[in-house]
């Protein structure tokens, strides 16, 4: 593996001399970074000073070889980014708006950290908060804010994606237990975790999140990592069978009764999502603009052709429309009024957006662009993953279009 370049331009050595170095070369045109209290610009650049020491310079290496980076886990406890948002429980705090920015760099970074991050805290994390009894929240939230306990969340089935609302894995009362049996797919961490979630229809037909602990030492339990990837290989995600894993009954989050339960958890997943797809956006965008800066073709750098100013001016009007939608949301989720429906909206647009950005980078690049060197094929390759995960862009546009017509497309 040749030597990784840095993903941000060093304007010491690689900014042409007179070129401007000014709030236009970023990506914060608005001057969003001062919504932010001290406190919370700390944790966010801690997060981004740890991705560009310890996460960049390796993210190649784990992404080539599909492996998990077990070892990055104490690091990226550090950086308090898992439930970030909670107050209490050990948690940092702060406002959603400092929350997304914080996951939107872990994105920057690699985008199989960000979504380690994303089940982690985005889901499991969420699940415990916001649907958990006071007990089950200290019981857990502490220890999975220091990532003692890495979470896990398992609702997607083979047969059930985007229809996961027909959930087919079930859970019976049998005394002091539930007793579950069924088949997750696509389970982040799945293979790996302390601590997982595991959605499913009871007797009665009501939904529940059901937390089994130590998983991996669960009778019934198996997790099989699946293989083949073209996207996120540095984080498994697993196919598992239950097949009579038995659960504490205290273990069933108190307030999970009905899939409108679930939507509460996955609105927040969704905003997330629509973070991480904005911090690849910038991550291939700086890569780009690193590029161009320095690769010189007929003479004179790439940045000085019409062609490539054109691009790289498209690629920031996009980053900068994504970071206006993302701040509102967040300010309107700590208000309490985020929607479904907004959620909805802001990841088929970040995505969307998101997957034009990088294709301009990757075509900035030429031949190089599909090489893992530069990053931007990473995260050309990463934002597949993004663009699907917590609903397709098809299944996002029927959320808004149902609220914007009244009636329902789903079938």
């Amino acid at each position: 593996m040749t030597e990784q370049p840095s993903p941000m331009p060093d304007s010491a050595r690689e900014v042409p001399d007179g070129a401007d170095l000014g709030r236009s070369r970023g990506t914060d045109f608005f001057g969003l970074d001062d919504l932010l209290t001290t406190t919370e610009r700390e944790l966010r650049d801690g997060v981004r000073t740890w991705c560009d020491e310890e996460v960049v310079p390796r993210a190649a290496q784990f992404w080539e070889a599909a492996e998990f980076p077990r070892d990055l886990v104490p690091g990226y406890a550090a950086t308090r980014v898992a439930g970030a948002a909670i107050e209490g429980y050990g948690c940092a705090g702060v406002s959603p708006l400092a929350e997304g920015m914080m996951c939107a760099e872990l994105a920057r970074g690699d985008g199989s950290i960000a979504t380690l991050n994303a089940v982690h805290s985005g889901l499991a994390m969420t699940s415990v908060h916001e649907l958990g009894s006071d007990e089950q929240r200290e019981r857990w939230l502490p220890a999975m804010a220091r990532v003692e306990l890495l979470g896990a969340v398992a609702l997607t089935e083979p047969t059930h994606g985007s229809d996961v609302v027909s959930l087919e894995t079930t859970a019976r009362r049998d005394g002091d237990h539930w007793v579950l049996d069924g088949a997750k797919r696509w389970i982040g961490n799945g293979s790996v975790c302390d601590l997982a979630v595991v959605w499913a229809r009871d007797e009665s037909g009501d939904v529940g999140g059901f937390v089994v602990e130590a998983p991996q030492e669960a009778d019934g339990w198996d997790a099989e990592v699946i293989t083949g990837k073209i996207s996120n290989r540095g984080v498994w995600q697993a196919h598992i069978r239950l097949d009579g894993v038995r659960v504490p009954a205290d273990n069933r989050l108190a307030e999970a009764r009905t899939f409108a339960d679930t939507n509460r958890v996955l609105m927040r997943s969704r905003q997330t999502v629509a973070w991480e797809a904005l911090g690849h956006a910038v991550g291939a965008y700086e890569g780009a603009l690193t590029y161009a800066l320095r690769r010189e073709q007929f003479g004179r750098p790439l940045a000085k052709n019409q062609l490539i100013q054109d691009a790289l001016a498209t690629m920031v009007t996009l980053i900068t429309s994504m970071q206006l939608m993302c701040t509102r949301m967040s300010q309107l989720q700590e208000r309490g009024e985020c929607t479904l429906e907004q959620a909805a909206m802001a990841k088929l647009h970040c995505t969307v957006s998101a997957r034009e950005v990088v294709a301009l980078a990757r075509d900035m690049l030429g031949g190089n662009g599909i090489l893992l060197d530069h990053h931007v094929g990473r995260h050309f390759a990463d934002l597949e993953a993004v663009y699907t995960y917590e609903g397709s862009r098809t299944v996002q546009s029927l959320l808004v279009g149902r609220a914007v017509t009244g009636m329902s497309a789903f079938t």
